[in-house]
């Protein structure tokens, strides 16, 4: 399965509404910033990252595909998916200018779509490339109707929706204010009753005192965990939180590597981990971080910014993974969905990773990539 050609690829797509917002950011569109791999045999693989669809940025992901990254890739074996994540990951060059950011995510997109050509050439959905299913359900919660531009009583009215439809977990934004957050958290709960899990997520916007009081007014709300509550990269505030409520601490859509991880784990201040393929160098080292978490007994839910794609395989196929986010915006440009029935993620069955465009979604969001 020689690689003949990588092809970078933007796509620009709406989310929900014409705006979300939380305690950090505002954003009206989705970027899938991505490669598409095509080898000798006539397969095609696609891997992306996700992105603020900010095209000046998203352009420079996409040139250090086609620049960087792609001509380590021509003439390769595809199936060798560990070997290459090695010989791009630990390039001297491109490890000089960056372990983490542009590099990381040109490389996320790159090892999903070598994935997705290696469950394509063996016929098989991801998941049974991964082992094979290991849950006969994945649990769905939602967090697309939480964001802190929803207005309180939309916000309510949108989490009882959401229940009706059958999820049984809902996530709701916090940042703005202590006091207001609290009292959307309190109407959350009584509008959804004692039965269903409530998680909240800061995005990184507080500090220590402002999370320690939030914690102690959320007390009687029965918070399935506090996402984010820090800035990504304060191990020790973490670990102070950690040992100072009864909230699970969850974390890791902002971290880039394994190591990163390590530290966390090493100063027990993390509960849930959060790991995210497009974030991090692709699934090869995410799953490094699924089998350091599984081996502290903590379990991952893996961070949706991919909008599930490939982290639906994940789930379905790792022991340590029990939830999943759900977040729809780009879920109907691809041939296989990630797709919610009654609150649970559908088992994937085409062959491949799931990542594969649709012609209809090629046409509509594709924008330049230089």
């Amino acid at each position: 399965m020689q690689i003949t050609r990588v092809t970078p690829f933007i796509l620009h797509v709406p989310v929900t509404g014409s705006q979300i917002a939380d305690s950090t950011h505002s954003i009206t569109h989705w970027g899938v910033v991505g490669a598409k791999i095509d080898t000798a045999d006539g397969l095609s693989g696609y891997g992306f990252t996700g992105t603020h669809a900010h095209l000046p940025s998203d352009q420079l992901i996409t040139r250090c595909i086609e620049t960087c990254h792609a001509p380590l890739l021509i003439g390769e074996d595809a199936h060798d998916v560990h070997r290459l994540w090695r010989k791009l990951a630990r390039d001297p060059a491109l490890q000089w200018i960056g372990r983490a950011g542009i590099t990381t995510l040109s490389l996320a997109a790159i090892d999903v779509a070598l994935w997705d050509l290696k469950a394509k050439a063996a016929g098989v959905p991801l998941c049974k490339l991964l082992g094979g299913q290991v849950r006969e359900k994945v649990r769905a919660y939602n967090t697309d109707i939480g964001w802190l531009s929803i207005a309180d009583g939309q916000l309510v009215e949108g989490a009882r929706r959401a229940v009706d439809q059958g999820f049984t977990g809902i996530k709701i934004k916090v940042g703005s204010t202590v006091e207001r957050d609290l009292r959307r958290l309190a109407a959350v709960r009584e509008a959804i009753g004692p039965d269903v899990t409530l998680a909240v997520d800061g995005n990184g916007k507080w500090d220590l005192a402002s999370c320690l009081r939030f914690c102690r007014g959320a007390a009687p709300f029965d918070v399935f965990w506090f996402e984010e509550p820090l800035w990504h990269d304060d191990v020790k505030g973490h670990a102070q939180l950690a040992r100072s409520t009864h909230i699970p601490v969850a974390l890791g859509e902002q971290l880039y590597t394994a190591d990163a991880f390590s530290e966390f784990f090493a100063q027990q201040a993390i509960h849930w981990v959060q790991p995210d393929c497009t974030r991090m160098g692709g699934l090869t080292e995410v799953l490094q971080v699924c089998e350091a978490a599984h081996a502290f007994r903590l379990p991952v839910a893996p961070h949706a910014g991919d909008m599930s794609q490939v982290h639906v395989h994940l789930s379905y196929a790792h022991p340590a993974c029990e939830v999943l986010e759900y977040i729809p915006w780009i879920k109907d440009c691809f041939t296989d969905p990630a797709e919610v029935v009654d609150g649970h993620f559908r088992l994937p069955q085409r062959p491949g990773a799931g990542t594969t465009p649709t012609d209809a979604a090629w046409s509509r969001y594709r924008q330049p990539t230089a």
